[in-house]
Protein backbone atom coordinates (compact mmCIF):
# COMPACT_ATOMS: atom_id res chain seq x y z
CA UNK A 1 0.00 0.00 0.00
CA UNK A 2 1.53 3.28 -1.26
CA UNK A 3 2.25 5.93 1.77
CA UNK A 4 0.02 8.93 1.56
CA UNK A 5 -1.41 10.61 4.07
CA UNK A 6 -4.11 11.81 1.56
CA UNK A 7 -4.45 11.41 -2.01
CA UNK A 8 -4.10 14.98 -2.73
CA UNK A 9 -0.75 15.85 -0.40
CA UNK A 10 2.56 14.56 -1.00
CA UNK A 11 4.24 12.84 1.82
CA UNK A 12 7.50 14.67 3.55
CA UNK A 13 10.38 12.56 3.97
CA UNK A 14 13.57 13.74 6.38
CA UNK A 15 16.75 12.34 5.22
CA UNK A 16 19.49 12.49 8.00
CA UNK A 17 23.41 12.00 6.25
CA UNK A 18 22.12 12.63 2.77
CA UNK A 19 25.24 11.47 1.36
CA UNK A 20 25.61 9.67 -1.54
CA UNK A 21 22.99 7.13 -0.76
CA UNK A 22 21.07 9.75 0.37
CA UNK A 23 21.11 11.55 -3.22
CA UNK A 24 20.53 8.44 -4.93
CA UNK A 25 17.16 7.83 -3.08
CA UNK A 26 16.52 12.19 -3.66
CA UNK A 27 16.45 10.36 -7.38
CA UNK A 28 14.16 7.50 -7.01
CA UNK A 29 11.34 10.27 -4.94
CA UNK A 30 11.67 13.42 -6.69
CA UNK A 31 8.28 14.97 -7.30
CA UNK A 32 6.69 11.79 -5.17
CA UNK A 33 7.60 13.18 -2.33
CA UNK A 34 8.57 16.76 -0.21
CA UNK A 35 11.99 15.87 0.20
CA UNK A 36 14.44 17.87 3.29
CA UNK A 37 17.22 17.35 4.27
CA UNK A 38 19.66 17.47 7.72
CA UNK A 39 23.12 19.32 6.75
CA UNK A 40 25.41 20.70 9.21
CA UNK A 41 27.05 22.75 7.15
CA UNK A 42 25.61 26.18 5.14
CA UNK A 43 27.90 25.38 2.26
CA UNK A 44 26.25 22.22 1.48
CA UNK A 45 22.59 24.61 1.58
CA UNK A 46 22.52 25.42 -2.61
CA UNK A 47 24.07 21.61 -3.51
CA UNK A 48 21.32 20.35 -1.48
CA UNK A 49 18.45 22.58 -3.02
CA UNK A 50 20.24 21.85 -6.74
CA UNK A 51 19.04 18.39 -6.20
CA UNK A 52 15.49 18.69 -5.35
CA UNK A 53 15.92 18.94 -1.14
CA UNK A 54 15.35 21.48 1.04
CA UNK A 55 17.87 22.04 3.48
CA UNK A 56 17.79 21.94 7.03
CA UNK A 57 20.31 23.52 8.99
CA UNK A 58 21.42 21.09 12.31
CA UNK A 59 23.65 19.27 14.03
CA UNK A 60 22.72 15.73 15.48
CA UNK A 61 25.74 16.72 18.00
CA UNK A 62 24.02 19.60 19.46
CA UNK A 63 20.26 18.55 20.46
CA UNK A 64 19.13 22.06 20.55
CA UNK A 65 19.60 22.14 16.91
CA UNK A 66 16.96 19.33 16.61
CA UNK A 67 13.72 20.89 18.09
CA UNK A 68 12.53 21.94 14.89
CA UNK A 69 12.42 18.33 12.93
CA UNK A 70 9.72 17.43 15.25
CA UNK A 71 6.62 18.14 12.97
CA UNK A 72 7.87 18.26 9.83
CA UNK A 73 7.90 14.90 8.46
CA UNK A 74 6.04 11.95 7.80
CA UNK A 75 9.19 9.68 7.51
CA UNK A 76 12.75 9.63 7.94
CA UNK A 77 15.38 7.74 6.39
CA UNK A 78 18.47 7.62 8.75
CA UNK A 79 21.73 7.69 7.16
CA UNK A 80 23.85 9.31 9.41
CA UNK A 81 26.86 7.17 11.13
CA UNK A 82 27.24 7.31 14.91
CA UNK A 83 29.86 9.16 16.56
CA UNK A 84 33.47 8.19 16.21
CA UNK A 85 33.66 7.02 20.23
CA UNK A 86 32.06 5.28 22.70
CA UNK A 87 29.26 2.32 22.57
CA UNK A 88 26.45 4.30 22.77
CA UNK A 89 24.81 6.31 19.51
CA UNK A 90 24.08 9.66 20.98
CA UNK A 91 23.10 11.13 17.71
CA UNK A 92 20.51 9.04 17.41
CA UNK A 93 19.48 9.43 20.92
CA UNK A 94 19.63 13.09 20.04
CA UNK A 95 17.29 12.57 16.65
CA UNK A 96 14.47 10.39 18.36
CA UNK A 97 14.35 12.85 21.38
CA UNK A 98 13.45 15.62 18.93
CA UNK A 99 11.04 13.36 16.76
CA UNK A 100 9.57 12.38 20.04
CA UNK A 101 8.24 16.04 20.65
CA UNK A 102 5.56 15.28 17.99
CA UNK A 103 3.91 12.31 16.97
CA UNK A 104 4.32 12.93 13.28
CA UNK A 105 6.70 10.41 12.06
CA UNK A 106 4.89 7.56 11.52
CA UNK A 107 7.74 5.40 9.52
CA UNK A 108 12.10 5.33 10.03
CA UNK A 109 13.88 3.50 8.11
CA UNK A 110 17.62 3.23 9.78
CA UNK A 111 20.96 1.80 7.21
CA UNK A 112 22.71 -0.25 10.07
CA UNK A 113 25.64 -2.35 9.46
CA UNK A 114 26.16 -6.39 9.18
CA UNK A 115 28.90 -5.54 11.57
CA UNK A 116 26.46 -6.04 14.62
CA UNK A 117 26.94 -9.65 13.91
CA UNK A 118 30.72 -10.14 14.67
CA UNK A 119 32.70 -13.07 13.36
CA UNK A 120 30.22 -15.63 11.89
CA UNK A 121 33.19 -17.69 10.99
CA UNK A 122 31.59 -17.94 7.36
CA UNK A 123 28.24 -19.61 8.01
CA UNK A 124 25.33 -18.55 6.27
CA UNK A 125 22.50 -17.22 8.25
CA UNK A 126 19.21 -15.14 8.17
CA UNK A 127 18.01 -11.66 10.11
CA UNK A 128 17.34 -14.07 13.44
CA UNK A 129 21.01 -14.55 14.44
CA UNK A 130 21.50 -12.46 17.77
CA UNK A 131 24.12 -10.12 17.39
CA UNK A 132 27.55 -10.06 18.58
CA UNK A 133 29.48 -6.72 18.15
CA UNK A 134 33.48 -7.26 18.65
CA UNK A 135 33.96 -3.86 18.24
CA UNK A 136 33.06 -0.42 19.64
CA UNK A 137 31.90 0.83 16.46
CA UNK A 138 29.62 -2.47 16.11
CA UNK A 139 28.12 -1.99 19.49
CA UNK A 140 27.37 2.04 18.59
CA UNK A 141 25.10 0.34 16.03
CA UNK A 142 23.36 -2.06 18.03
CA UNK A 143 22.45 0.18 20.73
CA UNK A 144 21.48 2.71 17.44
CA UNK A 145 19.06 -0.18 16.70
CA UNK A 146 18.19 -0.52 20.00
CA UNK A 147 16.54 2.90 20.48
CA UNK A 148 14.99 2.85 17.13
CA UNK A 149 13.22 0.06 17.67
CA UNK A 150 12.28 1.38 21.22
CA UNK A 151 11.34 4.66 19.87
CA UNK A 152 9.06 2.78 17.16
CA UNK A 153 6.77 1.20 19.87
CA UNK A 154 6.83 4.01 21.99
CA UNK A 155 5.42 6.26 19.05
CA UNK A 156 3.32 4.19 17.03
CA UNK A 157 5.82 4.35 14.35
CA UNK A 158 6.83 1.77 12.00
CA UNK A 159 10.57 1.20 12.31
CA UNK A 160 12.90 -0.83 9.44
CA UNK A 161 16.29 -1.63 9.79
CA UNK A 162 18.42 -2.55 6.65
CA UNK A 163 21.73 -4.34 8.16
CA UNK A 164 24.13 -3.61 5.07
CA UNK A 165 27.63 -4.65 4.36
CA UNK A 166 30.29 -3.45 1.62
CA UNK A 167 28.59 -0.79 -0.96
CA UNK A 168 29.97 -0.46 -3.94
CA UNK A 169 29.67 1.55 -7.19
CA UNK A 170 31.66 3.21 -10.06
CA UNK A 171 30.18 6.71 -9.76
CA UNK A 172 30.41 6.22 -5.73
CA UNK A 173 33.44 8.53 -4.05
CA UNK A 174 35.83 5.66 -2.90
CA UNK A 175 33.57 2.81 -3.95
CA UNK A 176 35.00 0.81 -6.39
CA UNK A 177 37.70 -1.93 -5.57
CA UNK A 178 40.14 -0.28 -8.30
CA UNK A 179 41.62 2.16 -6.24
CA UNK A 180 42.72 -0.39 -3.67
CA UNK A 181 43.70 -2.62 -6.30
CA UNK A 182 46.05 0.37 -7.70
CA UNK A 183 47.71 0.72 -3.99
CA UNK A 184 48.45 -2.96 -4.24
CA UNK A 185 47.46 -4.04 -0.90
CA UNK A 186 47.17 -7.51 -0.27
CA UNK A 187 44.17 -9.85 0.65
CA UNK A 188 44.50 -12.80 2.56
CA UNK A 189 45.53 -16.31 1.60
CA UNK A 190 43.08 -18.72 0.48
CA UNK A 191 43.26 -20.54 3.90
CA UNK A 192 42.77 -17.34 6.27
CA UNK A 193 40.55 -15.57 4.01
CA UNK A 194 36.99 -14.27 4.77
CA UNK A 195 33.80 -14.56 3.39
CA UNK A 196 31.97 -10.61 2.67
CA UNK A 197 28.94 -9.58 1.26
CA UNK A 198 28.10 -6.77 -0.80
CA UNK A 199 25.24 -4.27 -2.48
CA UNK A 200 25.51 -2.01 -5.02
CA UNK A 201 24.66 1.72 -3.89
CA UNK A 202 21.56 1.87 -6.12
CA UNK A 203 20.24 -1.28 -5.15
CA UNK A 204 20.96 -0.02 -1.33
CA UNK A 205 18.73 3.53 -2.59
CA UNK A 206 16.16 1.01 -3.89
CA UNK A 207 15.84 -1.23 -0.70
CA UNK A 208 15.42 2.45 1.17
CA UNK A 209 12.97 3.33 -0.49
CA UNK A 210 10.94 0.34 -0.67
CA UNK A 211 11.35 -0.16 3.30
CA UNK A 212 9.66 3.60 2.99
CA UNK A 213 6.46 2.03 1.45
CA UNK A 214 6.48 -1.82 2.72
CA UNK A 215 8.86 -2.70 5.40
CA UNK A 216 7.11 -4.43 8.30
CA UNK A 217 6.96 -2.74 11.52
CA UNK A 218 10.06 -3.05 14.46
CA UNK A 219 12.02 -5.05 11.66
CA UNK A 220 15.33 -6.11 10.53
CA UNK A 221 16.75 -6.84 7.43
CA UNK A 222 19.40 -7.62 5.34
CA UNK A 223 20.29 -5.14 2.34
CA UNK A 224 22.28 -7.34 0.32
CA UNK A 225 23.15 -9.12 -3.04
CA UNK A 226 23.30 -12.97 -3.52
CA UNK A 227 27.05 -13.17 -4.41
CA UNK A 228 28.89 -15.64 -2.34
CA UNK A 229 32.40 -14.81 -2.45
CA UNK A 230 35.84 -14.63 -0.25
CA UNK A 231 37.26 -11.26 0.14
CA UNK A 232 40.13 -12.18 -2.05
CA UNK A 233 37.84 -13.61 -4.65
CA UNK A 234 36.58 -10.50 -4.91
CA UNK A 235 39.38 -8.51 -5.17
CA UNK A 236 40.98 -11.31 -8.08
CA UNK A 237 37.17 -10.18 -9.88
CA UNK A 238 37.26 -6.84 -9.91
CA UNK A 239 41.16 -6.82 -11.07
CA UNK A 240 40.67 -8.79 -13.65
CA UNK A 241 37.89 -6.66 -14.92
CA UNK A 242 39.24 -3.91 -14.50
CA UNK A 243 42.66 -5.14 -16.43
CA UNK A 244 45.03 -4.47 -13.25
CA UNK A 245 47.11 -7.23 -11.61
CA UNK A 246 45.61 -9.04 -8.47
CA UNK A 247 46.56 -8.25 -5.08
CA UNK A 248 49.35 -10.25 -3.41
CA UNK A 249 48.03 -12.93 -1.11
CA UNK A 250 49.43 -12.82 2.66
CA UNK A 251 49.03 -14.87 5.40
CA UNK A 252 46.99 -13.44 8.45
CA UNK A 253 50.27 -13.33 10.04
CA UNK A 254 51.66 -10.92 7.63
CA UNK A 255 48.28 -9.24 7.38
CA UNK A 256 48.86 -8.07 11.30
CA UNK A 257 52.23 -6.53 10.34
CA UNK A 258 51.36 -4.95 7.26
CA UNK A 259 47.86 -3.90 7.73
CA UNK A 260 46.53 -1.18 9.92
CA UNK A 261 44.12 -2.11 12.36
CA UNK A 262 40.91 -0.76 10.99
CA UNK A 263 41.94 -2.76 7.78
CA UNK A 264 42.54 -5.95 9.96
CA UNK A 265 39.35 -5.56 11.42
CA UNK A 266 37.30 -6.14 7.93
CA UNK A 267 39.48 -9.21 7.38
CA UNK A 268 38.38 -10.31 11.15
CA UNK A 269 34.62 -11.31 10.50
CA UNK A 270 33.42 -13.65 8.57
CA UNK A 271 29.80 -14.14 7.04
CA UNK A 272 27.48 -14.99 4.61
CA UNK A 273 24.07 -12.92 4.56
CA UNK A 274 20.85 -14.47 3.54
CA UNK A 275 18.51 -11.53 1.97
CA UNK A 276 15.13 -13.73 1.48
CA UNK A 277 13.57 -10.95 3.92
CA UNK A 278 14.48 -8.32 1.53
CA UNK A 279 13.15 -9.78 -1.57
CA UNK A 280 9.62 -11.45 -0.22
CA UNK A 281 8.76 -8.74 2.07
CA UNK A 282 9.65 -5.50 0.12
CA UNK A 283 9.41 -7.26 -3.05
CA UNK A 284 12.80 -5.89 -4.42
CA UNK A 285 14.39 -7.58 -7.51
CA UNK A 286 17.74 -6.09 -7.46
CA UNK A 287 19.25 -4.30 -10.44
CA UNK A 288 22.59 -6.42 -9.92
CA UNK A 289 22.41 -9.23 -8.16
CA UNK A 290 26.12 -10.10 -7.79
CA UNK A 291 29.18 -8.13 -7.67
CA UNK A 292 30.29 -9.20 -11.34
CA UNK A 293 26.72 -7.81 -12.79
CA UNK A 294 27.30 -4.41 -10.76
CA UNK A 295 31.09 -4.23 -11.87
CA UNK A 296 30.87 -5.11 -14.95
CA UNK A 297 27.82 -2.42 -15.29
CA UNK A 298 30.50 -0.12 -13.93
CA UNK A 299 32.55 -0.48 -16.61
CA UNK A 300 30.51 -0.39 -19.19
CA UNK A 301 29.76 3.08 -18.26
CA UNK A 302 33.43 4.31 -18.84
CA UNK A 303 33.54 2.94 -21.95
CA UNK A 304 32.95 6.15 -24.67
Amino acid sequence: MSFLPNAFKRPALLIVGCGDVGLRVVKLLRGRWRLLALTTTAARADALRHAGVVPLLGDLDEPATLARLAGLADAVLHLAPPPSQGRTDTRSANLLRALALKRRVRRIVYVSTTGVYGDCAGERFDETRRVNPATDRACRRVDAEARLRWHGRAQGARVTILRVPGIYASDRPGGHPRERLARGTPVLAAGDDVYTNHIHADDLARACVAALTRGLPQRVLHACDDTDLQMGAYFDLAADLCGLPRPPRITREQARIQLSPLQLSFMSESRRLLNTRMKTELRLVLRYPTVQDGLLAGQEAQIP
